[in-house]
């Protein structure tokens, strides 16, 4: 089964068109890198795949399921650039996040031992176990996207969906924190990944797809780097993927 089926997609925030006529598949494991000038549309369509906002016309599936009706929160794992900023306000722990990643398992009953222990191995398998006590307000970039990410492995989720993680960490958190994403991957999780940096998608991503409000390519990352793709959707020669971080 496809984790993501989007077929012939179109929305509008009123009259502006932001996705037009978009279709692609997500297999189930696959790691796909999504890339598109700034204002392209990637983050409506990642919200769109989660069932977030609904096309105007087209259809997405989500497991198998209309996305917007998709109710399993267990199996979908969602950082977003606001939810982790906006998490820094908040006077909770690090713990405390990743016990969120429990609830729609334990529904009305109160978090038992085999929850406590899906947090504290996930706590681990990220390397935030010593974070644990600390005010996620108090936690660095990388830190705290680590942070949700635990609690999406918390929750035992299939697919992890991030919009651009890394902004504002440090190159050497940055490797770190696409190398877990590369583990859990090889470990059979499916990730989408909004990703500005075009080195980390076509070095990371088994497949890339390349939009702007249309999709401009959807294939491995080889065939778009040899692609005409990128002068298409952003509108000049960037031809340059790879390069070293400072």
């Amino acid at each position: 089964m496809n984790a993501v089926e989007v077929d012939s997609v179109t929305f509008a925030y009123g009259e502006q068109p932001v996705i037009e006529d978009v279709s692609m598949t997500v297999e189930d494991g696959e790691f796909l890198g999504l890339v598109g000038p700034n204002g392209s549309g990637k983050s409506t369509l990642l919200e769109l795949v989660l069932g977030l906002r609904r096309p105007d016309s087209g259809t997405v599936r989500l497991f198998g399921e209309p996305a917007h009706e998709f109710d399993d929160g267990t199996r979908v794992g969602y950082v977003a650039q606001q939810a982790t900023r906006a998490a820094g306000e908040l006077p909770i722990t690090a713990r405390e996040v990743v016990r969120m990643g429990r609830y729609p398992h334990a529904g009305i009953r109160r978090l038992g031992a085999d929850d406590r222990r899906a947090i504290e191995d996930a706590m681990a398998r990220v390397g935030v176990t010593d974070l644990a006590g600390r005010r996620v307000g108090s936690l660095s970039g990388g830190q705290r996207q680590r942070v949700f990410i635990a609690r999406a492995l918390a929750s035992e989720a299939d697919l992890l969906a991030l919009d651009e993680p890394a902004v504002g960490v440090d190159a050497d958190s940055r490797d770190a924190f696409y190398d877990l994403l590369a583990d859990l991957n090889d470990g059979g999780m499916t990730v989408i990944l909004i990703e500005h940096d075009l080195g980390v998608v076509t070095e990371r991503a088994s497949r890339v797809a390349c939009i702007n409000r249309r999709v401009f390519f959807h294939g491995d990352p080889e065939g778009f780097a040899d692609s005409d793709a990128l002068a298409n959707a952003y509108g000049a020669n960037q031809r340059q993927l790879h390069h070293d971080h400072p």
